[in-house]
């Protein structure tokens, strides 16, 4: 029999359900994924960190769970929250049961919960602190709780991800120095797919330590958190940026347009799915993109979003920054080029493909920034 459980938000909105996965209690924000499948990528996914997910797909948990579905060594979000959660091992790939594995990696999760109604309160009221509960816990004792648990909003969760120590793959291609704020798995393949030599550094690295690696071109990384909580990587940012390529990815975006001197807010509910179209404006090709990110980039204005679909610019501190990729569904910047010095940003995830190689061709284009290291 399964024990009973429920979700409570800071706002006093309760769900009732089943708790499946690990045995317990568990806070942390609570955000919403809108992706069909991924539900094993997702968890493990370092952007994750401090997060809640609420799965809108009703049915989770119904292809099993495998090794090669891993985006970091471990589970970084707090818990799931899913229609019908199941634990079958059908699929060819599956190596064990999805409820199972929760429960063997310790994330709490609750099913039976009306996840369209919870959906649509998220999105009317934005993303907020919440917990999974036993209902052995009475309510007014996990809504204490709650209201300990800190906000999203000036969280430095990067720290808690990224790396004790220097990690090197080799590669006969241009040499890219990541700082590390919780990159993904896949992004690591497909890096060394496009040929190149990764070295991943500590994200309090000094741009010292980050040019004394001898990079051909420089990465900023996924990850958690609040990018206005994170200076000491914009310092070090700045402290590369004209002397090296730099090219940043989801967070990373936002720490390079910090480093630049825009400015970032944080979204009501953020984009977090893998049917995000988003426009090149270039090319004016649309993608189909994966997105995971609760903040965002400022237009030249302070405007939030960009009303036209032309490639507009900024002054920045190191020259002119022009808009290069745009968000269909609610037109919020998705990219820019430093067009004086070396540089570009998508906030999207190219590397995730569930087009499925929609934006791939980016990593080409990133790493045409370094010109040929001979």
């Amino acid at each position: 029999m399964s024990e009973s459980a429920y979700l409570l938000l800071e706002d006093g909105l309760r769900f009732d359900g089943d708790l499946v996965g690990h045995t317990g209690e568990t806070i942390g924000e609570v955000v919403f994924n809108t992706a069909m499948t991924g539900y094993q990528e997702s968890v493990t996914d370092p952007s994750y960190a401090g997060q809640i997910i609420v799965f809108t797909y009703p049915l989770i948990g119904n292809y099993g769970v495998s090794g090669g579905a891993m985006e970091s060594e471990a589970v970084h979000a707090r818990g799931v929250v899913m229609r019908d959660a199941k634990n079958r091992e059908d699929a060819a790939t599956a190596e064990g049961g999805w409820l199972d594995w929760l429960d063997l990696t310790g994330t709490p999760g609750i099913s039976g919960i009306d996840t369209r109604a919870l959906v649509r309160h998220l999105r009317d009221r934005g993303a907020m602190r919440g917990g999974i509960f036993p209902t052995s816990i009475p309510e007014p004792e996990a809504r204490e709780r709650i209201a300990a648990e800190p906000s999203m909003a000036g969280a430095d969760l990067a720290r808690t991800v990224t790396p004790p120590e220097i990690v090197r793959f080799d590669g006969d291609g241009p040499h890219v120095v990541g700082i590390d704020t919780g990159i993904k798995l896949s992004i690591v393949r497909q890096l060394r797919e496009h040929g190149a030599k990764l070295t991943l550094v500590p994200c309090d690295s000094t741009p010292e330590q980050i040019l004394a690696e001898q990079p051909d071109i420089v990465f900023l990384a996924n990850g958690p958190g609040d990018p206005a909580a994170l200076d000491y990587v914009v310092d070090t940012v700045r402290g590369v940026i004209g002397r090296k390529p730099v090219f940043g990815i989801c967070l990373g975006h936002q720490l390079l347009c910090r480093a630049v001197g825009l400015q970032t807010y944080k979204l009501p509910f953020g984009h977090r799915g893998a049917n995000h179209p988003v426009k090149d404006l270039e090319t004016g090709r649309i993608d189909i993109t994966s997105q995971n990110h609760g903040f965002a980039v400022e237009g030249p204005g302070g405007e939030p979003k960009i009303d036209g679909d032309e490639p507009v610019r900024w002054d920045t501190d190191f020259g002119v920054a022009e808009l290069s990729q745009l968000n269909l569904y609610d037109r919020t910047v998705e990219g820019l080029i430093l067009k004086d010095v070396a540089g570009a940003t998508v906030q999207y995830h190219p590397e995730a493909g569930p087009g499925p190689h929609d934006a791939r061709h980016l990593f080409d284009r990133f790493l045409a920034l370094a010109g040929d290291p001979a």
